[in-house]
């Protein structure tokens, strides 16, 4: 019977992300329009264009090997599965075992290769110049990531992240470290997610468009599955930074109903409190030039080390 519930709680959660992710991308747009003074569009609207977009047939080009068919669902299977990883609502599910920080790293750099190559595929000159950017952007948003991972293990003493938000629950204070990493997290997620000021994802420009490049020969249902993974890619950034600096509110191992349910509830304030503070961001800022983006993603990189050299400092004594 415990086999049960717990497998019946991991799925709840992989189903949660699911579920939610065309939410917070219809919210942060809504919030964005009103903040720009626009009616924008519902806050339900993801979830009808990505009905639509599956009800419409699919183009392939004539030279589009089976590596371009079976790679929006190569990039949406890595992706639901690491943001299925983190934890939402509750610590210590059935395979929190496998929530490591640095295996969620390999499965967004699977994806982003997966990307990179179904880009290329056709042999567009769009297609070219999106993936050569994302593979620049990469090369240093990986890094810092994997610096920032870094730090919080040597904080929390485990890259595991049921381990590491218990220990952020039980020790929770201020270290000029974990600021670092929070802020260096901050700016890897908005150039993951291909967002203000790195690049904007309701333009179609060619001087500027990077993620959209890569996906603009896809319809139809491929296109639908390539639209889900980049919304839940953003629910995961915003999960993992929740999990990690605000764990407040998630389950504990062999909690009842009702603590799910206040750590369900507390998951979703969460999540729209994240999906604002995107909104209200990128209303307050500009897009940068693309050649301007290295420097920004080098404040990450620096960030990660300065707060993993820190602790090594502060440790000595």
């Amino acid at each position: 019977m415990d086999l049960i519930l717990n497998l019946l709680a991991q799925g709840v959660q992989m189903a949660l992300v699911l579920v939610l992710a065309p939410l917070l991308l219809g919210f942060t747009r809504k919030v964005k329009a009103q903040l720009l003074r626009r009616r924008g569009p519902p806050i339900l609207q993801p979830y009808r264009d990505l009905l639509r977009l599956i009800r419409k047939e699919v183009v392939l080009a004539e030279n589009a090997s089976w590596l371009f068919r079976s790679g929006p669902y190569l990039i949406f299977a890595a992706t639901w599965v690491a943001a299925a990883l983190v934890p939402t609502f509750a610590t210590g599910l059935y395979f929190s075992w496998t929530a490591d920080l640095i295996a969620i790293t390999a499965l967004l750099g699977s994806a982003r290769f997966f990307l990179a190559l179904v880009g290329m595929d056709v042999g567009t000159s769009f297609g070219g110049i999106g993936s050569s950017r994302e593979m620049m952007f990469a090369s240093l948003a990986e890094p810092a990531m994997i610096m920032i991972v870094f730090t919080v293990a040597l904080v929390a003493g485990s890259t595991q992240l049921s381990e590491v938000a218990g220990y952020m629950l039980a020790h929770g204070s201020l270290r000029v470290s974990l600021g670092m990493a929070l802020v260096g997290l901050i700016i890897v997620a908005i150039a993951e997610n291909s967002r203000i000021p790195v690049d904007n994802p309701a333009t179609h420009l060619e001087l500027t468009m990077v993620h959209e490049a890569m996906v603009l020969e896809y319809s139809g249902r491929h296109l639908a599955v390539i639209e889900l993974a980049g919304a839940l890619k953003l629910l995961l950034y915003i999960s993992l930074i929740a999990c990690i600096f605000a764990p407040w509110g998630l389950a504990p191992p062999g909690s009842g109903l009702s603590a799910h349910v206040i750590g369900t509830a507390s998951y979703v304030a969460k999540l729209l409190a994240g999906g604002f503070l995107l909104a209200l961001f990128e209303t307050s800022i500009a897009k940068m030039r693309v050649f301007r983006v290295p420097d920004f993603l080098g404040i990450a990189l620096m960030l990660g080390l300065l707060g993993m050299l820190l602790l090594f400092v502060s440790r000595s004594f």
